[in-house]
């Protein structure tokens, strides 16, 4: 699949959102929201995508997939299943959970990361901060992390931003973006979108 058939699958199951009022967890505003729990609500859909994420992969010598939760969780299991098909041999799939201030490995999972080739599984990148963190982690656990492997890079995070791991996102967006006060949503009165993002928290001052 080419960005334009991604881009295409995401628009029509309501993953990617255009033309609302939404208040992005910045407390920033803008028209347009990446909304991944759209994709979960189909497993074909999580599936395909988490193909074409493992293809960009194959012959890497990957042998664990870690993902942060929540999402993290669906896609890194599809992720090590479609490269344990490409591969002919299993790849595990582990999640990371916050705690302690940042991500955590538990349930044992550590014991499968240390002299390991790791790939991060992430759907939505907005600031790194949470995949730096994973990356922060697997590092100190004694993996060799091999990339990152993402959806939708939506906030123009760079290899600086998650401690100069390679970023490969299935495709890229750049979503315009203005402070309360600036909002020309707002000032046209344009309801916000309390269904997505943080608009239900959203009180005018």
């Amino acid at each position: 699949m080419d960005k334009e058939e991604i881009y295409k699958l995401l628009l029509d199951v309501g993953a990617i959102v255009r033309n609302s009022h939404i208040v992005y967890t910045s407390g920033r505003h803008g028209s347009d929201y990446v909304n991944k729990d759209a994709i979960y609500l189909h497993p074909s859909i999580a599936s395909k995508l988490a193909t074409e994420m493992a293809k960009r992969h194959v012959g890497m010598g990957i042998e664990v997939v870690c993902g942060p939760e929540r999402g993290g969780i669906i896609l890194s299991q599809w992720v090590a299943y479609h490269l344990s098909k490409e591969e002919g041999r299993e790849v595990l799939a582990v999640f990371a959970e916050k705690g302690n201030g940042g991500y955590v490995l538990k349930r044992g999972y550590s014991n499968f990361i240390r002299g390991k080739r790791v790939l991060l599984a992430e759907d939505i990148l907005t600031t790194g901060k949470s995949i730096g963190m994973v990356v922060e982690l697997i590092r100190g656990l004694g993996g060799d992390i091999v990339g990152i492997a993402a959806i939708c890079n939506r906030g123009n995070v760079t290899q600086v931003d998650v401690g100069g791991v390679r970023i490969d996102p299935l495709i890229e967006l750049s979503l315009p973006s203005w402070s309360a006060e600036e909002c020309p949503l707002c000032k046209k009165g344009v309801p916000i979108n309390e269904e997505l993002g943080k608009g239900a928290n959203f009180r005018r001052g």
